[in-house]
């Protein structure tokens, strides 16, 4: 009997480590305070999702709808919800981007392919065929389109030197990153998988690093699809898997430090929530607790701001989203010098 004790107890001293790692990252958000920083709505915006900040962080552009817009167009409008601008008026539009010259921005419509099928924006396999890119002026005049393809176009941002568009583009139902020069030339591929639908990609700080979101194109349609969050150079090489359980990562949106990005995971049954992750150790911090959907975190370039799209205020069952911004000033995201 005193050999089985002791061996059981040698058992539970060698397993201790495992037992406490899992117990330290299973209970991590449950050992922090479960209240939010300061979050308030921005004013005058009752429908608009995915919205990104100007480089001096006081502006904001985004997908939104105002009065008779029967479909979402470009918006921009100052974080207060003030001088709100339509920037298109045609066709469908999706994803939008400030330069970070502070002077221009990008944009994907269907403005000039009102003839091809509109597609499902939420739907990988049947995007709309006509999103094209496009680059204007603040006060959406002098445009210029840059793609003239008929695919799917989109998902766009700039890397922070200004000298890289950044873009998702389908090909058959086949998603794939995709890097350009700012004039429109020299496209290039990224990356190259039968099996995985990579977006949502954004340039980390050194303008050469990519973070973004993948999932397998076996999962596609299902409730709670699987994603993954990597990382990758932008000549394709050093491929990082960055998030490695079989949950939702998804919409991954770096921080100015270069270490850090907001993500959302969806915790069970299906509630989204905002993290913070560190790209070196993997800690991660969650910032959203509501029951309601919490999607779209995306950081202001000095680090101290979040803005996300929720529908926290509405009804029950009511899906129309808002954008919101957090103070995360405390959590030192800044740039590095």
């Amino acid at each position: 009997m005193k050999r089985k004790k002791n061996t059981l107890k040698l058992s539970l001293i060698m397993l201790l480590p495992a037992i406490i790692f899992f117990i330290s990252n299973e209970n991590y958000s449950q050992n922090q305070k479960q209240e939010e920083f300061k979050v308030w709505k921005v004013l005058n915006v009752d429908n608009g999702a995915e919205f990104y900040f100007s480089p001096d962080g006081m502006s904001l552009i985004g997908n939104a709808k105002f009065g008779d817009d029967s479909v979402h167009f470009v918006y921009t409008m100052k974080i207060d919800g003030t001088d709100i601008k339509k920037i298109n008026d045609k066709g469908e539009d999706a994803c939008s981007y400030y330069f970070p010259c502070g002077t221009k921005l990008i944009w994907t419509s269907t403005r000039d392919n009102l003839d091809l099928p509109k597609g499902i924006w939420s739907d990988p396999r049947n995007y709309p065929t006509g999103a094209e890119l496009y680059i204007s002026d603040l006060n959406g005049e002098n445009v210029i389109r840059l793609t003239h393809n008929k695919y799917y176009d989109a998902e766009v941002s700039v890397s922070p030197d200004g000298k890289k568009i950044l873009f998702t583009r389908s090909i058959d139902g086949k998603c794939n990153l995709w890097v350009m020069d700012v004039d429109g030339t020299n496209e290039r591929q990224i990356t190259f998988t039968d099996e995985w639908q990579e977006g949502g990609s954004f340039y980390l700080n050194d303008s050469e690093t990519i973070i973004y979101r993948a999932w397998e194109r076996k999962n596609e349609g299902q409730r709670g699809m699987p994603m993954t969050i990597f990382t990758i150079k932008d000549d394709g090489t050093d491929q990082k898997q960055i998030t490695h359980d079989n949950g939702t990562n998804w919409a991954p949106h770096p921080a100015p430090d270069g270490d850090h990005f907001a993500f959302i995971r969806v915790l069970p049954p299906f509630n989204f929530e905002i993290y913070i992750m560190s790209i070196r150790t993997g800690q991660q911090t969650r910032l959203t607790y509501n029951d309601a959907f919490d999607g779209f975190p995306v950081i202001s370039p000095d680090g101290k701001t979040l803005t996300f799209s929720s529908n926290r205020d509405e009804p029950k069952g009511v899906r129309k989203l808002s954008p919101y911004l957090m103070d995360i000033s405390s959590l030192n995201l800044g740039l590095k010098e």
